[in-house]
């Protein structure tokens, strides 16, 4: 059973594999969304690029960045994720809520629609 460790909630909870890093956040009562994002969000269908992780430990372990990531987080290191559209298939360390991870770039539908047709 993998574990995902939430490293600034000092809490760990495991999961099944397979399963996402959204919702494994969300029913183990951590919120992946920081300020206004709370509110305006998608609610996990890959559409507002507001569920941002930096991954500390064991990318290896995840899924691949999706199309949809790769759009809206063209410029974020490869370790920033969008956790709805990530699967857990082994143990992680996650960073939620990284302080350059949302609000600037191609994670918004502004930047997204830049980096498809050029700045």
């Amino acid at each position: 059973m993998p574990t995902i460790r939430f490293e600034q909630e000092s809490q760990q909870v495991g999961c099944i594999e397979g399963a996402n890093l959204r919702k494994a956040a969300l029913d183990a009562g951590i919120n992946p969304y920081n300020g206004l994002n709370n509110l305006n969000n998608c609610s996990g269908v890959g559409q507002c690029g507001t569920c941002v992780m930096e991954v500390v430990e064991g990318a290896s372990n995840l899924s691949p960045r999706s199309d949809v990531e790769e759009v809206y987080l063209a410029d974020r290191p490869a370790n920033f994720r969008l956790s709805c559209r990530t699967t857990v298939n082994g143990d992680v360390t996650v960073r939620t809520r990284p302080s350059d991870g949302v609000g600037r770039g191609s994670n918004s539908l502004i930047g997204a629609v830049k980096s498809l047709f050029g700045r």
